[in-house]
């Protein structure tokens, strides 16, 4: 699934179209009546975490107020009485089968005016396309080249239009995120990521909680504890404080140098993410790694360049 950098992208992709009136639709998606974005106005777009956000109000009228004022006006307003309010708030687990099963589509509330937001979950090969559609690279296993279907497409007043791939759509009132727990953002937290990372369980766990580390996915889990020489099953409580701030340095400096790479239509090469050599020769490990009971990723590691440093055996289950 596309992680932080990547949603940011798709971000900088639709902002062009904030102002802009939606003149046709179309798509495959069943979760939400593509229709009902007929005529409207794209008011905003922001990017939290893992998910995309897109605020759609009446044509007609002014554009109504900033994403800004409208925090700054519920946070005046009192509470909504009975719970009436819906609000999208992110997903502490990474996976797109659990984050999906919370997920409710609700036709969009015209009446409701600003407000109605619009959220994108991305999936494997999600993406966000403008002013072009994704075109079939190779044959798939009946051996046909066909095209990507997308879930979403919308043709606005001035000529261009967005394509959404692979992605689950979700009307909710507002993007509610804590801007300390985006690992993207100028607000992260480092103290409460910190302290996040110093739990008693693997520190391979902490790193894809995305209560502390919004927009950090598996790739950059498994190249940062590589960067940081740290092993994936290593308890958090077992690594000294400056360990565990040299691995906040390096999860924040990936992630934005792959943003920066992103923008630049530079692609990533991971130094162990699916390799079965490190940088320096020696074999790497594979194995599905996750609390009990709770997701499991592939994850890589070295054994030479990240030792374990574990009290007791671990239970991981390895890949063959």
């Amino acid at each position: 699934m596309p992680e932080g950098p990547s949603v940011r992208k798709f971000q900088l992709l639709t902002s062009p179209f904030v102002g802009q009136v939606v003149v046709k639709v179309g798509g495959s998606s069943r979760k939400i009546n593509v229709n009902d974005l007929n005529a409207l106005r794209l008011q905003d777009s922001q990017v939290h975490g893992k998910n995309l956000y897109l605020a759609f109000v009446a044509a007609e009228g002014p554009l109504g107020p900033t994403a800004e004022e409208t925090v700054l006006q519920k946070e005046a307003s009192p509470p909504a009485q009975g719970g009436q309010e819906q609000v999208c708030a992110p997903y502490p687990q990474d996976e797109e089968v659990q984050e999906f099963q919370h997920s409710r589509s609700e036709g969009p509330d015209a009446a409701e005016g600003p407000g109605n937001w619009l959220r994108f979950h991305f999936g494997l090969f999600g993406s966000v396309r403008a002013n072009e559609f994704s075109r079939a690279n190779k044959a798939n296993k009946r051996g046909d080249w066909k095209d990507p279907v997308p879930r979403l497409v919308l043709h606005f007043e001035r000529g261009g239009f967005l394509v959404f791939y692979n992605c689950r759509m979700h009307w909710c009132s507002s993007p509610r995120a804590d801007p300390a727990s985006d690992i993207l953002s100028v607000e992260f937290h480092r103290g409460q990521a910190l302290d996040a990372l110093c739990a008693p369980h693997p520190i391979c766990y902490a790193l894809l909680d995305q209560r502390y580390f919004s927009g950090l996915g598996n790739i950059i889990k498994n190249e940062v504890l590589y960067l940081a020489k740290i092993h994936p099953l290593t308890p958090g409580s077992l690594l000294a404080l400056s360990d565990r701030e040299h691995l906040l340095d390096c999860a924040v400096q990936f992630t934005s140098d792959w943003l920066h790479h992103k923008l630049l239509g530079q692609r990533l090469h991971p130094q162990i993410y699916q390799r079965e050599q490190c940088p320096l020769g020696h074999p790497v490990m594979k194995a599905t790694l996750g609390p009990p009971g709770g997701l499991k990723r592939l994850t890589w590691w070295c054994p030479q360049c990240q030792p374990v440093v574990l009290p007791g055996d671990g239970d991981a289950s390895l890949v063959t």
